[in-house]
């Protein structure tokens, strides 16, 4: 079976995120996984805040358009967000909104959010890890009809949980990670 396509997108922008770093360990580790794997950034994909009149008067922003087709160039997408408030950047919210309303002619409004699997990851200096900031994104995920795998990873502690490397120290961390990488690869590929 040929091996599938990920694509890792950071929740945050900030310098120095937490959720940057860790999206850059889960993208080496699909690398030595050997899978095609993809990190962007919501930076490269500015949009307006979401506004119903704005898309009636102007349509869907390009960048809505390209990053629905960056995500749905790809088999399986890991989400690593950051947590405000107990629930999601609205940087990460806006662009699910903006995503969910791009429809090709060939397809179904959210067909991008049916057809692949996703996983949530999020950092936190928490003990709570951004568990709640997964669970609120779980909920906007299904309810775009997306198949949301099992296995996530919310990091605790985030400040202490890199070594000077940016690589994670602790091994129960490693391990979640590596089990979250197994997980989506092996549900992307049974929806390729």
């Amino acid at each position: 079976m040929p091996a599938p396509k990920i694509l890792v997108i950071p929740g945050s922008l900030r310098t120095g995120s937490h959720n940057a770093k860790l999206a850059a360990v889960a993208a080496y580790e699909f690398a030595q996984a050997g899978v095609d794997v993809t990190r962007i950034s919501l930076a490269d994909f500015p949009l307006p805040i979401y506004d119903g009149d704005l898309q009636v008067k102007s349509g869907v922003p390009k960048h809505a358009v390209n990053l629905k087709r960056m995500i749905g160039s790809h088999h399986g997408v890991l989400i690593v967000t950051p947590e405000y408030n107990a629930s999601v950047p609205p940087l990460l919210k806006n662009a699910i909104d903006w995503v969910s309303r791009v429809q090709d002619p060939h397809e179904t409004r959210g067909e991008v959010f049916r057809n692949r699997a996703f996983a949530l990851a999020g950092a936190s200096q928490s003990r709570l890890g951004g568990s709640r900031a997964l669970m609120a994104l779980r909920l906007i995920l299904t309810s775009c009809h997306a198949n949301v795998i099992a296995s996530q990873l919310a990091l605790s502690f985030a400040n202490e949980a890199y070594d000077d490397m940016d690589r994670l120290k602790n091994e129960s961390d490693i391990d979640a990670l590596k089990e979250l990488v197994r997980q989506l690869i092996d549900v992307s590929q049974r929806m390729m």
